[in-house]
């Protein structure tokens, strides 16, 4: 990679990307627009077409994709993944990169398995930054992204003109920190869908008009990101994921651990924890984080798709 007085550019930096989901694909894109050489690993190839149609790389695995790259980001799904791509010693990205190359796991993962990548990579002589993200899909595909990245902070200034890229990057602080940040942000999008949803279960009951009842509240002290981005998806029946109930439910139980550790109490975030199982309950997992009314409407013996007409003719958000 580019010497330390260097900026990083496509011309002098190397990139890996594993994990093209939902958020990843589109993310591994903006940085192959801008240039960048990327070599991609996933676990189903055929999930990468569209960035190998791109001009992307193909590796048979995290850790040779690494030993082609300067810089290797990864957003896959769950903790235990994260350590496989990552730490596994036959086939991890770590056992593959150079002394001098950086590891970025952009996952919502556990803080204490950042710390431990962070030991890891500074014993093999490499660096590494916990960067989750927030925005869902339209964020990823915007390249609006909220980046809050955890490690050290010199190396994160240097790296904040390539994640530009794909969003705004905050420092939060050491190792792990990222994390803590991204876990506190799913706290308050927790109770903030809760709230959304519930809103809209008792509009309907009250015989408000959804629509005009979203738009009336939008401009107010309830307006939020949340109801911007997935107010008419709910009242479009439009549960395709931006962001899984599973892996919600996944970020949900690790800020509980969390919790625990530190000796809190917060029982909105528990009751959002139990809802949103209730909906992996009724196979509903694979679903978007909006889906959570289903659950709410369950529990009232009601259905919203009553009082969405006029929301279906203006179409998605």
């Amino acid at each position: 990679m580019a010497a330390a007085a260097e900026l990083i550019g496509p011309s002098n930096t190397k990139l890996g990307w594993i994990g093209t989901g939902v958020m990843g694909r589109s993310m591994c894109s903006h940085l192959l627009k801008a240039g960048y050489t990327v070599t991609i690993y996933t676990r189903t190839q055929s999930k990468a077409e569209s960035l190998l149609s791109m001009g992307a790389r193909w590796a048979e695995s995290p850790k040779s994709l690494a030993s082609q790259s300067d810089v290797v980001f990864s957003i896959v799904g769950y903790p235990s993944d994260v350590r496989h791509v990552i730490l596994d010693p036959a086939s991890g990205a770590l056992s593959g990169l150079r002394p001098g190359g950086v590891m970025i796991d952009m996952t919502t993962s556990d803080p204490s398995l950042a710390v431990e990548i962070h030991s890891a990579a500074s014993a093999a002589g490499c660096s590494s930054v916990d960067a989750p993200v927030s925005g869902g899909d339209r964020g990823a595909r915007l390249a609006s992204l909220s980046i809050f990245t955890g490690g050290d902070e010199t190396l994160v200034t240097r790296l904040t003109p390539l994640l530009n890229h794909l969003g705004r990057v905050y420092y939060m602080g050491g190792p792990g920190k990222g994390q803590f940040c991204k876990l506190a942000n799913q706290v308050t999008i927790a109770s903030t869908m809760v709230g959304l949803c519930e809103g809209l279960i008792y509009a309907h009951k009250a015989g408000l008009d959804l629509s005009n009842y979203l738009n009336a509240i939008s401009t107010g002290a309830a307006g939020s990101k949340s109801l911007d981005l997935y107010g008419n998806r709910i009242l479009n029946r439009d549960f395709e994921a931006g962001f899984y109930v599973n892996h919600f439910v996944k970020d949900l139980g690790i800020c509980l651990r969390e919790c625990q550790n530190m000796g809190l109490a917060l029982p909105g975030l528990a009751l959002a924890q139990q809802l949103y199982l209730s909906l992996k309950a009724h196979a509903e997992g694979d679903l978007g984080t909006q889906a959570l009314v289903l659950a709410l409407e369950r529990l009232n013996n009601v259905s919203l798709e009553s009082g969405s007409s006029k929301s279906l003719a203006e179409g998605k958000n």
